[in-house]
């Protein structure tokens, strides 16, 4: 029989210890934020139709970074037991130079239209991390500008040739003078894809205003006043901004871009030259054969061809064929640093975050980024010791399964049909 008695108002003193308000605002929200996903529903709530909806979408049907996300949902993990792992190191060695995590930020366009602080908030909020920043070709802020954010840590370059080269060569250029230590060269847009939130909500650059533009505006007040209020957009390449995405896309690209132009831009640039965009295993053995210094596999985070292939399916058979020749990367579908400990797994040297680091930019600018990497760092950390491994270069194909959901259907009785 329990014994009954009255409370003693100490110890309910002790239990009914309320929780310090902190007064501020936004470091109350990213504090909330546990998971990229939450940082999501803040950015949505915060930003703009259009603008959110630029980054969180993708091409035509959305199928391939739906695709590209269901692939690293469909692991399975095959942890070690009874080994020490109460300290653990999730720093690499990639393309060249150090980086604390193995994951980096990737390039991404019209950044400053999805919070103002842009690509200055992530080069300095990946300097102060010791990872990698890379600046797109149709980023909002000057090369030398990120160099100014970032000042000591490792700036790169991604870069698209435009239909006037002299443009892109002047880029080049630019960006080795800066101390960019390695480039992007970028494969996969020769036109733009067809991204149809964009179009169905009017996206241009710079904004339109039209009725639904306006009552968009009401309950996000801040982010009008904070782009009417701060310098005009600066595109590292483009001179002209007038109209949609992807009519600006489309009169930058050239479709004509060939092995030519990488053999030109490896003659311009000293440093680490890295194909980004790469989606078969031939023009990785091509890539291999020419003597570049990496890939990445990527479906432009389905931006461009949708039911593109997924790089992490992909990624096994690559490492296997060209692994040994060049250091293969990956992006697209990376939400979780449990995605990047799978990456890493089955081969990975080293992998990129686009949407996740623009969730936390529209969620808090630069805390939000700082939020951005300490969420995934986090998950990189706890994953690798729940898996048992203490160094990154201890993981492997033994610690993952990549369980089949699409497989390539065959065609029965294919070989005895008559062609008659």
């Amino acid at each position: 029989m329990v014994e009954r008695r009255l409370p003693d108002p100490r110890e309910l003193a002790e239990l009914m210890q309320f929780k310090k308000l902190d007064l501020n605002a936004k470091r109350r929200r990213l504090n909330s934020a546990l998971t990229i996903e939450d940082l999501r529903t803040v950015a949505k709530r915060r930003t703009p139709r259009a603008a959110f909806d630029y980054t969180d979408g993708a091409a035509e049907g959305e199928l391939s970074i739906h695709r590209a996300r269901q692939a690293f949902q469909d692991v399975e993990f095959h942890p070690a037991i009874l080994r020490d792992v109460s300290e653990v190191d999730t720093s690499v060695e990639i393309f060249g130079g150090p980086s604390t995590q193995p994951f980096g930020i990737a390039p991404t366009g019209f950044t400053r239209l999805m919070q103002t602080e842009g690509e200055t908030a992530g080069a300095s909020a990946a300097g102060a991390a010791g990872i990698p920043f890379t600046l797109s070709t149709l980023g909002t802020t000057s090369i030398e500008d990120v160099q100014q954010a970032n000042p000591h840590g490792r700036n790169w370059f991604q870069l698209y040739v435009m239909r006037q080269r002299e443009i892109s060569y002047q880029l080049v250029e630019r960006a080795a003078a800066a101390g960019f230590d390695t480039l992007f060269f970028t494969v996969d847009t020769p036109v733009a894809g067809a991204r149809l939130r964009d179009t169905r909500n009017g996206f241009s650059i710079p904004p339109q205003l039209s009725l639904r533009t306006v009552v968009d505006a009401i309950p996000r007040p801040w982010w009008w006043f904070d782009f009417l209020t701060t310098p005009p957009l600066e595109f590292a390449s483009l001179t002209s901004t007038g109209g949609t995405v992807g009519e600006l896309l489309n009169s930058a690209m050239d479709p004509s871009i060939s092995f030519d132009d990488l053999s030109i831009i490896r003659e311009l640039f000293d440093g680490t030259i890295v194909v980004k965009g790469v989606q078969t295993v031939e023009d990785a053995k091509t890539l291999a054969d020419l003597g570049v210094d990496g890939v990445v596999l990527s479906n432009h985070g389905g931006r461009q061809l949708d039911r593109a292939p997924v790089p992490f399916h992909l990624l096994p058979e690559v490492v296997r064929e060209v692994g040994d020749d060049l250091e293969v990367t990956m992006d697209t579908g990376i939400m979780h640093g449990a995605d990047v400990v799978a990456a890493l797994a089955m081969g990975a040297k080293f992998t990129f975050i686009g949407r996740a680091y623009l969730y936390g930019l529209m969620a808090g600018g630069r805390a939000g980024v700082d939020r951005t990497i300490e969420i995934l760092s986090t998950q990189v950390e706890r994953t690798m010791k729940l898996l048992e491994v203490k160094t990154v270069d201890e993981l492997g194909p033994e610690h993952v399964t990549q369980l089949q959901r699409m497989a390539p259907r065959e065609l029965r009785g294919a070989a005895t049909l008559d062609p008659r």
